[in-house]
């Protein structure tokens, strides 16, 4: 009896060893943020909550899932609609201000929305049956049978590419142009580089320190460190202002973050199968972008993806990372724009 209650303090002993060694590892592995960036933060939470959406609201039901969308007027007369695809863990927040501005100046309305588990989107209960990537595919589509749009462009960045291929694939007269960026056709696709072994660690690491232990300022530093992590080798500046206040308004008016979905997610898209020769068949425009740098879809991922693709179109971009660069918003908007317009897709 003694012996067993003996192993049962070396065990207990060496459990808090094995958490403490983890938390340790959280806190040195994960990029520091700056002093300016930390009283960035703090100086953005004693300042009022500013209003992040503007547009109508609504939910639309996709196969008995209620998914919360936005939709923003274009400033000048419309010439069309645009459905933006955020990547995975990531709700409709996470599109950067100005790239959504860049497209309702040109005269498109722009469509954002909660992927499941996110924002204000319906949540998966543990009891519930997993969904697919190919179930996601149907949430656009929903959206637009909601507010009765015939047809869209749909702009996809990581998982959201994926999406957007899937849409397109199932549903090709409902879309005008597909835009797929820093995503993949086929992310196990074994004659492709894999992923940096840094990054999935890294993720990991952040949401430890930052995510689950802390309060709001933690939570929003978090979006700041995964930023950091998914730049990679690339550099440059952070839209720090704007990130910071979207991450506030997410924790203090919406439904904050929940990381399960991040793991939900990622279990659809290894469910799905490679989508090269449904890609193939596409006859509506296509644009695929990619960042040199990205760590997480290496861009070797867009350029196969584009070669099988008739008439593909592409922007191989410097300097980016998986993420969306706010020094190349201009450049990338400006490439998509041109992509739309000169096929006269209005």
């Amino acid at each position: 009896m003694k012996k067993h209650k003996k192993g049962r303090k070396v065990a207990l002993r060496l459990s808090v060893f094995a958490i403490i060694s983890l938390l340790f590892y959280a806190c040195a592995s994960t990029p520091k943020l700056s002093d300016k960036t930390e009283l960035l933060i703090k100086t953005v939470m004693h300042e009022p909550v500013p209003e992040m959406v503007t547009g109508k609201t609504g939910f639309a039901i996709s196969n008995g899932w209620k998914v919360w969308y936005e939709r923003i007027p274009t400033k000048t007369s419309k010439k069309g609609t645009i459905v933006l695809v955020m990547g995975a863990a990531n709700d409709a927040l996470s599109w950067p201000p100005d790239f959504i501005s860049k497209f309702t100046d040109a005269g498109y309305e722009v469509i954002r929305y909660d992927h499941r588990g996110t924002g204000l989107t319906q949540r998966l209960k543990k009891t519930d049956k997993a969904y697919s990537l190919a179930d996601m595919a149907n949430d656009p589509i929903a959206i637009l049978d909601n507010l009765n749009i015939k047809k869209a462009h749909i702009i996809g960045v990581s998982m959201g590419g994926m999406i957007s291929q899937l849409a397109t694939i199932e549903h090709e007269e409902r879309f005008e142009s597909l835009t797929s960026i820093m995503s993949s056709a086929d992310i196990f696709d074994s004659s492709l580089p894999n992923p940096s072994p840094e990054v999935l660690p890294q993720m990991i690491s952040a949401v430890i320190k930052y995510g689950i232990f802390g309060g709001k300022k933690s939570q929003i530093k978090l979006q700041f460190v995964h930023k950091r992590i998914l730049m990679g080798e690339a550099t440059g500046d952070i839209a720090s202002k704007p990130l910071a206040e979207a991450a506030l308004y997410n924790l203090k008016k919406r439904d904050g973050y929940h990381f399960i979905a991040g793991r939900q997610h990622q279990k659809a898209m290894e469910l799905a199968k490679p989508r090269y020769e449904s890609l193939s068949k596409l006859k509506i425009p296509v644009l695929v972008i990619h960042g040199k740098q990205d760590p997480v879809i290496p861009f070797e991922h867009g350029i196969k993806m584009a070669s099988v693709i008739p008439n593909a179109d592409s922007l191989w971009v410097d300097n980016m990372g998986h993420d969306l660069p706010d020094a190349e918003l201009d450049l990338i908007s400006a490439k998509i724009l041109r992509k739309i317009e000169e096929n006269n897709i209005q």
